[in-house]
């Protein structure tokens, strides 16, 4: 019997390989992973699911020789549906959805030979960068309790920080792989738009925001992961072409001489707080000490109008999915959707195709911006986040605003929606989290790499972002900073 304190210093790729030497069996792995859930996600309420016995049926029934053959993973309770296992989203409307396949994502998972142990808390639909839905509840961080995990991928992100288990899956439409990342000490890859499958129904979500892959805690794992999930779908509108090599490959070959521009700030609204900016500074003279050619440079965008824009498509895709749900239980949303929720539906029903189509039309600016950007600088580093995570339920919304949201979605009109928009594009938790979606809009990838911590011992992440289809170089460029400033010792406090 393999002894359990191992467990927690392997990755996905290492539990794999003693899998496939026969020091271990996947059962001795699931009895591993299932301790610890039992043991540590009473505190943190990462999960809002356990799937023990469909694990151990899986393993009964053979698994696949796959690269992740016998590796514990948890799954996202948004979008990766796992046939005949309810997905509600974070939403008490769906609370009793089944689906009946497979999403293709989990698809490939499982021909990889993962074995899938449960289901990870979201926020409702994955809308806000904090995971406390009135559901399941509030998903705390490992590193400190009072704190958020952040969100989408709140519980994922927990739950790997916490040794549950070596990968979780992860989606960002916003910042959701990249902001938990950064508040739990992970890898947070999201990937460019097309390169993993948001199938088999709806190929793209939140139009073309929406990407799906994993947090982890290594970069081989990432690229692990991205190989296992990578090609085009049936039906799929976004289409990027196959990597020359496979992305594991990636990480044996050194960086060439990078153009790194620098950007201390903030992009989307706020500031940036001093350890945030330090650590900015920090990771570009690390940057330049491998060699690499850095300099201070923004690319050239209306950063007000990009959240606009990035909101409004938001709100209409809200809208959208909430008809949709509404179709699949049969009945209308009413009270059981968030206010939050139902303030965003109410904008995205109310503002006119013309008003998104605007937005779009924004959006596709920045990404031609960003082209012109990258002829000059191979990748651009931020911060990941302006500001440690914050306490949980810091971004409640007042009272005063939860009695005004049903007045405003009874009785709708296009002033109230583009007022309720500003407001949004006003909130404190887009200052807290506002230099993510920059990539969702255009599509290209970007990472957060746990390299730096506050001076209170939590973590701090930085970002990268690179050219559209370019993963390969945030993969040797990560591989290269993991190596020079490890971060696999580094794990939140024990309790």
């Amino acid at each position: 019997m393999m002894r359990l304190p191992q467990y927690d210093e392997l990755d996905a790729t290492a539990a794999a390989a003693l899998v496939r030497r026969g020091e271990v069996s996947a059962g001795e792995l699931l009895a591993a992973a299932r301790s610890r859930i039992e043991d540590r996600d009473r505190e943190l309420g990462a999960l809002v699911r356990t799937m023990f016995d469909q694990a151990q049926a899986q393993i009964d029934a053979g698994l696949p020789d796959g690269p992740l053959r016998g590796v514990p993973m948890l799954v996202k309770d948004l979008m990766a549906d796992i046939a005949g296992v309810p997905t509600s989203s974070g939403s008490r409307l769906l609370a009793g959805f089944v689906p009946t396949r497979d999403a293709e994502i989990v698809a490939r998972w499982r021909r990889a030979g993962a074995v899938f142990v449960g289901k990870t808390n979201t926020p409702e639909l994955g809308i806000v960068g904090v995971t406390e839905p009135a559901l399941h509840g509030p998903t705390r961080n490992p590193w400190d309790r009072t704190r958020t995990p952040g969100g989408s991928s709140g519980g994922s992100a927990a739950a790997v920080a916490a040794r549950m288990v070596p990968i979780a899956g992860a989606g960002d439409g916003g910042g959701s792989i990249r902001i938990p990342a950064a508040c739990c000490g992970l890898v947070g890859l999201k990937p460019t738009r097309g390169r993993t499958p948001n199938g088999p129904e709806l190929t793209e979500s939140w139009s073309g925001f929406t990407v799906q892959h994993v947090l982890c805690r290594s970069m081989r794992d990432t690229a692990l992961l991205l190989d296992v999930e990578s090609g085009a779908e049936d039906g799929a509108t976004s289409v990027v072409p196959p990597p020359p090599r496979p992305f594991v490959a990636e990480l044996e070959r050194s960086p060439e001489r990078l153009r790194i521009a620098v950007f201390g700030g903030t992009m989307l609204a706020g500031t940036i707080d001093a350890e945030h900016a330090a650590a900015v500074q920090r990771t570009a003279e690390l940057c330049a000490s491998l060699g690499h050619d850095v300099e201070e440079a923004a690319p050239e965008i209306d950063f007000t109008a990009l959240a606009r824009a990035w909101l409004l498509v938001v709100c209409a895709n809200v809208a959208a999915e909430i008809a949709d749900a509404e179709r699949v239980v049969g009945r209308p949303a009413g009270a059981d959707i968030e206010p939050l929720t139902a303030l965003a539906a109410m904008i995205g029903r109310t503002l006119s195709g013309a008003d998104v189509l605007a937005a779009q039309r924004e959006g596709q600016r920045a990404a031609a911006a960003m082209a012109r950007f990258h002829a000059r600088h191979d990748v651009l580093l931020t911060a990941t986040l302006a500001h440690p995570p914050a306490h949980v339920g810091q971004f409640a919304l007042p009272a005063i605003q939860r009695a005004l949201i049903p007045i405003a979605c009874a009785l709708p009109t296009r002033r109230g929606a583009r007022t309720a928009l500003a407001m949004m594009a006003a909130d404190p938790m887009l200052a807290a989290y506002p230099n993510t979606q920059l990539a969702n809009v255009t599509g290209q990838p970007a990472i957060s790499l746990p390299l730096a911590t506050t001076a209170g011992g939590l973590p701090l992440g930085l970002q990268f972002i690179a050219r559209f289809g370019d993963e390969a170089t945030l993969l040797r460029l990560g591989a290269q900073l993991e190596r020079a400033q490890p971060w696999a010792d580094r794990r939140p406090p024990a309790r």
